[in-house]
């Protein structure tokens, strides 16, 4: 049975296609052309057997790194073109991050949801640009805020025009080098916005030493099932073919090849609880 919330996410997007949660995935970082086709058109084909309503993701650029000699990108519009013709071929929307204001107008050229940094979901020139775009605006919580307190961040897209927002919940700061979920901030946030819960991201082991961020991917089955259990609207799970190998937050991506057992399992959860 779906509720208000869930209409609201088809009625921000009316090409999504399915009757249960949603599921935004996708690569970390646009690597390559290929890649990303290999990813998308895999994710989708699993997402049409679920009847799961797939959204497309990847970021076009890396700003956040610990080290200057990370990878960033394959360049800006090159990213963005990449991550647009995905979404084409394959019939369903897409998204990516943004991280100045000047950065919204540029990326809503390209994509249908322009998701905000958790570090940045209190920067309000950054809120209200990629509300006035039009676009479905998702705004990550931030590791350092409550669920209660990013009713500040929904008010400032929705008094700059724009009532089409999400959020989504990717853990709280627990010590220096690593990360819990609260569960009480899924509830707390549907009082604003419809709810994602952000399965990979809120495993990571931020600040190693070696400046490359670990992370604990065995347990991205268990954030995924409890997440659905307490409701959440959707769910955003970054996936590779091989995440020993990708160019960012390899270390807390689910394998492409478990994607399919995974949200079998969710089904069935999501099934039962929404019975």
């Amino acid at each position: 049975m779906r509720t208000d919330l869930d209409n609201q996410v088809l009625n921000a997007l009316p090409q999504l296609k399915g009757d249960r949660f949603f599921l935004i995935a996708g690569p970390c970082v646009v690597e390559g052309e290929e890649m990303l086709y290999e990813i998308g058109t895999e994710v989708k084909a699993i997402c049409d057997r679920l009847r799961i309503p797939f959204i497309f993701k990847a970021s076009y650029r890396k700003a956040n790194r610990s080290r200057s000699d990370s990878f960033t990108g394959v360049g800006d519009e090159q990213g963005l073109k990449w991550i647009q013709e995905v979404g084409q071929k394959l019939g369903v929307p897409t998204t990516t991050d943004i991280h100045a204001a000047d950065e919204a107008a540029m990326a809503a050229e390209y994509v249908d949801i322009l998701q905000i940094p958790a570090f940045l979901c209190r920067q309000t020139d950054l809120l209200q640009a990629a509300a006035q775009t039009g676009k479905v605006v998702n705004i990550k919580k931030g590791q350092f805020l409550s669920g209660e307190s990013m009713g500040h961040a929904v008010r400032k897209v929705i008094e700059a025009g724009n009532d089409k927002v999400w959020l989504t919940e990717r853990g709280s700061m627990f010590g220096y080098q690593d990360l819990v979920v609260d569960y009480r901030n899924i509830p707390a946030m549907q009082n604003f916005a419809p709810v994602i819960m952000d399965c990979t991201h809120s495993l990571q082991q931020p600040n190693q030493s070696s400046g490359v961020t670990g992370g604990k991917p065995e347990l991205i089955a268990t954030i995924a099932k409890a997440a659905i259990a307490t409701g959440a609207n959707g769910l955003f799970i970054e996936t590779h073919p091989n995440p020993a190998i990708a160019k960012s937050d390899g270390a807390n991506m689910l394998r492409l090849d478990h994607l399919e057992s995974l949200l079998t399992d969710l089904c069935k959860i999501y099934d039962a609880v929404r019975a």
